[in-house]
């Protein structure tokens, strides 16, 4: 496959906001709800243990039914990156585990999303670094054997889960489902997150309150 290994523009800025909003409930059905429902990746891709992380995206893009492991990303991957990896939706090879999970936290890089599968999740669960895959299967790559490890492209425009990710594109991903917020319409989609993050609190404030469906209505016109 062409070997491209471009970078992308980091907004430490964006990110601190992404950050502020993640310890709220449900924050992958915030954006997805702010985003009219789009750019919602597929239910399957799930994560391996109870986990949330927000960050930008560093892209990989594999070769189907030759698949390395990414470790050029880890090279590339700074604070704040979360990797995002094309495998083509192969449940059958892993492209991540445990040793590579240290690297990346080493590096201060928060994840990995794969469309694809993973493996080691008892230490990456021990390690606190998570990973959101298609599935866990024992099966590694090629790589430990050939000592192939740069047929990828990193940081282009890849698909995972269904779903358009650019490099630089923010991340956000908990046990319910991973979305997509795009570059460059993050901050006026912050803004609304926030926004509806707010409302939800008194929302959840009423219904301790013990008020009804008809009350919560009356005042948020929705549930």
């Amino acid at each position: 496959m062409l070997k491209v290994f471009n970078d992308f523009e980091r907004r430490p800025d964006l990110l601190a906001r992404f950050d502020a909003l993640l310890p709220s409930y449900s924050i992958s059905c915030i954006f997805a709800d702010v985003m009219y429902r789009q750019n919602v990746m597929s239910a399957s891709i799930k994560p391996a243990f109870k986990a949330k992380v927000v960050g930008q995206a560093l892209t990989v893009q594999l070769s189907g039914g030759d698949l390395v492991d990414p470790l050029k990303a880890l090279e590339m991957g700074q604070p704040g990156d979360v990797i995002v990896v094309d495998a083509g939706g192969d449940t059958d090879t892993s492209v991540c585990g445990g040793l590579m999970g240290g690297l990346a936290k080493n590096r201060g890089i928060r994840a990995m999303i794969v469309d694809g599968a993973g493996r080691d999740i008892d230490e990456l669960e021990d390690i606190n670094w998570p990973i959101w895959t298609r599935g866990i299967t024992p099966r590694g790559t090629h790589t430990m054997f050939s000592q192939r490890k740069e047929e990828l492209s990193l940081n282009v425009p890849i698909a995972c889960g269904g779903v358009l990710v650019s490099p630089g594109d923010f991340i956000v991903a908990d046990t319910i489902g991973v979305v997509v917020v795009p570059l460059a319409r993050a901050e006026a989609l912050l803004d609304l997150a926030a926004e509806q993050a707010e409302r939800e609190q008194k929302t959840r404030e009423w219904v301790g309150r013990g008020k009804t469906v008809e009350d919560l209505l009356a005042e948020f016109g929705r549930i």
